[in-house]
């Protein structure tokens, strides 16, 4: 075969690996994996990471899991917070090479709370092509799983462990009407809880943990009867925090007014007024001393 010939053939079959560098911009392709179950993985995902050229981790040994279990095998690279800016210039270099690359976070989505958006930017500012693959999000899924206003809603993520730009994050979202959505690891919670009281108020709250796992636990509640139990439960695993917006106080009396309508039918059918104000403060998420003291004095 000449020369000629056997470049003709490089040609038909996708060409060198220099050709290739040449004429094209790899993709990267942030995909959302499972956040505890692993059969949550989408068809579209399980392709995808078998197309691509390389994956780029949080860390490497869960998305080596993965992999496992989904029978593919590639090179992996170590992308996280620490070595985002280094790492994220080689990866940068092999896309503009021509190489795909998938991103994956240990769970959920890349870029929600994670360096994944870092890198996302560094290819957008490159004009490096992005697709998305979308799925697993343990925000959305605990937004679901609260049972408050879904309609509007703002992403937080974790509050800072330094003290002035913790609070004057939750000073900034004290008038915030749209439920609030945060991220919080278990040895941080009680604290959080605590912070989140004294500058909300008494809200209606939700804490979900294991998320599509086995223990999956969701506590819906107030922020007081939240911080008292996490005080003598220890938490375990990553929690997302769902708390209510701010309601004028107007809206608050009529809902006060409204509350305590229901306690008086209950204790009409024959609860007791201790009882009866459990039960409505379950259902509203208004605080149980409170119904109780304005039920009494009303009557």
């Amino acid at each position: 075969m000449s020369k000629q010939e056997s470049a003709n053939d490089s040609q038909r079959s996708g060409g060198s690996e220099v050709s290739r560098a040449e004429n094209k911009t790899g993709t990267l392709f942030p995909i959302a994996s499972p956040i505890g179950n692993l059969g949550d993985i989408s068809a579209r995902a399980a392709q995808t990471l078998a197309g691509v050229d390389f994956v780029a981790a949080e860390d490497t040994r869960v998305t080596g899991k993965l992999l496992a279990h989904l029978g593919i095998k590639k090179p992996l690279v170590s992308y996280y917070e620490h070595n985002s800016r280094e790492s994220g210039e080689k990866i940068i270099k092999r896309l503009l090479a021509g190489e795909d690359c998938a991103l994956v976070t240990d769970a959920g989505t890349p870029g929600i709370s994670d360096p994944g958006e870092n890198l996302i930017r560094q290819c957008i500012d490159s004009e490096i092509p992005i697709t998305v693959v979308p799925g697993p999000c343990a925000a959305v899924t605990a937004l679901i799983l609260s049972g408050l206003s879904a309609s509007r809603f703002t992403f937080e993520g974790f509050l800072s462990t330094a003290r002035k730009s913790r609070f004057d994050h939750l000073e900034e979202l004290k008038t915030e009407k749209r439920t609030m959505i945060f991220y919080e690891a278990p040895h941080k919670l009680v604290r959080t809880l605590d912070d989140m009281l004294g500058a909300f108020g008494d809200r209606r709250v939700s804490l979900s943990r294991e998320l599509t796992k086995l223990f999956e636990e969701t506590k819906r509640c107030t922020l007081s009867e939240a911080a008292e139990y996490y005080k003598t439960n220890p938490p375990r695993g990553e929690f997302v925090v769902v708390i209510e917006g701010a309601v004028s106080t107007v809206a608050q009396e009529i809902n006060l007014v409204d509350a305590v309508n229901a306690v008086r039918a209950y204790t009409d059918a024959g609860l007791s007024l201790k009882d009866a104000s459990g039960k409505v403060s379950a259902e509203t998420g208004i605080p149980k001393n409170k119904l109780y003291k304005a039920a009494v004095s009303s009557t």
